[in-house]
Order: C-alpha cells, then sequence, then structure tokens
C-alpha cells in the first residue's frame, strides 16, 4: 500500500473509530491503526469545531452560556454515540468493584452502569458543562472546546504506545495497543501544544502559556488514569481508551479556565 492510500485508510479508520461516521470497510492491519490513531487529534479538531459553532448558535439565538455549554458538550457525545462516556463509567465501575482484574473487566463487560460509573459521569459531565459555561463567559469557548476535544483524542496515542499492552486478546484494545512509538506521542503533543501556545498568544501573554498547560494537563491526568487501570486491569481496553478520552478533555477544560 503507498503512502498516499496508507493515510487516506488511516483517515477513514480514524472517523470509523471515533465518531459514528459510516466508513465502510477498512483494512485494520498494524500500519493503518498507527496511522489512525496519529490523525486522531485531527478528529478530535474537527469535533470540537461543529461543538463551538453549535453551542456559538444557540448563543446568536438567545441562549445563555449554560444552555450554550449543554450543546457544545453534548456534541461530542452524540458524535461518539456516547461510546467514550459509557466507557468511563465502565471503568469506574470495573475499578470501583474493587475485584482482581478478570472479575473487573467482566464488570466493565456488562451492559448495566453500576453506582461508580453514575456517580463518575454525572460529575463528569457538570464539571464539563460548568467550564465550557463559564469558558462562553469570558470568551475563551473556542479555545475551551478545540483544547479539550484535541487533547482528549491526543490521551489515545499514549495510551496505544509501544510498551502499553492490551487487557484482553480480542477487542478493541488489541487491536491498537502498542501501535503508536512513543516519540510519534510526544512528536505529536509537542506540535499541538505549539499550536495552541501561538493561538493563545492572539488572547494575550497569558493564555499563550495556559493554552499549552492545559494540553499537558490533559494528557498528564490520562497517564495517571492509564497506569491505575494498567496496573489493575493488566493493560487497556476500549472502555479505558473511551475513558481517557473523557479524562484527558475534563482536565484540559478545567485546566484552562484556571490558568486564564
Amino acid at each position: 500500500m503507498d503512502t498516499g492510500r496508507s493515510t487516506f485508510a488511516g483517515a477513514r479508520l480514524a472517523v470509523g473509530l471515533l465518531t459514528v461516521l459510516p466508513v465502510g470497510n477498512v483494512v485494520t492491519d498494524r500500519r493503518t491503526v498507527r496511522r489512525a490513531l496519529l490523525l486522531a487529534p485531527l478528529v478530535g479538531l474537527t469535533i470540537g469545531t461543529v461543538a463551538w459553532i453549535l453551542g456559538g448558535l444557540v448563543r446568536i439565538s438567545g441562549g445563555g452560556s449554560l444552555l450554550a455549554a449543554v450543546v457544545s458538550v453534548a456534541t461530542p457525545a452524540v458524535a461518539t454515540r456516547a461510546l467514550h462516556l459509557d466507557g468511563l463509567a465502565d471503568l469506574a465501575d470495573g475499578l470501583g468493584s474493587g475485584r482482581p482484574a478478570e472479575e473487573a473487566l467482566a464488570v466493565m463487560r456488562r451492559s448495566d452502569t453500576g453506582p461508580f460509573g453514575v456517580v463518575t459521569l454525572l460529575l463528569v459531565l457538570l464539571a464539563q458543562v460548568a467550564a465550557v459555561a463559564q469558558a462562553w463567559e469570558v470568551g475563551l469557548a473556542g479555545p475551551a472546546l478545540l483544547i479539550g476535544c484535541v487533547t482528549g483524542r491526543l490521551a489515545l496515542l499514549w495510551s496505544c504506545r509501544a510498551g502499553v499492552s492490551a487487557a484482553r486478546p480480542d477487542g478493541l484494545g488489541a487491536l491498537v495497543a502498542g501501535a503508536v512509538q512513543t516519540r510519534a506521542a510526544a512528536l505529536a503533543t509537542a506540535a499541538v501544544c505549539l499550536a495552541a501556545a501561538a493561538w493563545g498568544a492572539s488572547f494575550g501573554s497569558r493564555c499563550t502559556l495556559a493554552f499549552p498547560l492545559a494540553v499537558l494537563a490533559g494528557v498528564g491526568a490520562a497517564g495517571l488514569l492509564l497506569r491505575r487501570a494498567v496496573g489493575r486491569l493488566g493493560g487497556v481496553t476500549g472502555d479505558v481508551l473511551g475513558a481517557l478520552v473523557e479524562t484527558a478533555t475534563t482536565a484540559a477544560l478545567i485546566a484552562l479556565l484556571l490558568a486564564t
């Protein structure tokens, strides 16, 4: 497969894995998976842009900051069929169960959501809505949404880097675990931070530092959760990856608002 076709296949797979958009059958060889993960932040950028536009339409139509925030936060959930939120709830139930790895994984496979999952979802969504509502109030909704959504997908590169194993021999975790070189994840993170700093400069010197710090805070928070999940479960699963996306997004949103 030549580079152009491989990149296109990777882009299709990235869209298929990270959104509800149908992309048809895509070959999921290791190189295509790697390219899909490296393109994941661009998918996040697109989702964040749509969330910004829809929230802005609410504001223009006379809706307040809170309603605009609800619409903005709901957009990524709709775009992903709430799979990342579902993963967050499942991981919370699995880790909260206090059971050995195999039993915790069994808890995560269940279709119902337990008390740990419900409380975690509630707190995370409240934090996201509160942060985005404040961002709309202070004129930083665009940066908050784009940085949050990009950082959430950037966390996937670190959670699927070489050396991170899958908790099960099947499923999404087995497909993507270890597919990205650490150097590639670091370069992608540096590129996102530089772009964030350049954009922040247009909002003032404080934002020049705050925007990239928000990216690093999101990636760092996801890294801590990844360490906990791998330590308890033995590796990553699709649920773990979804939880990391939501964790990184939330941490980036909060960090950006606190830093500015």
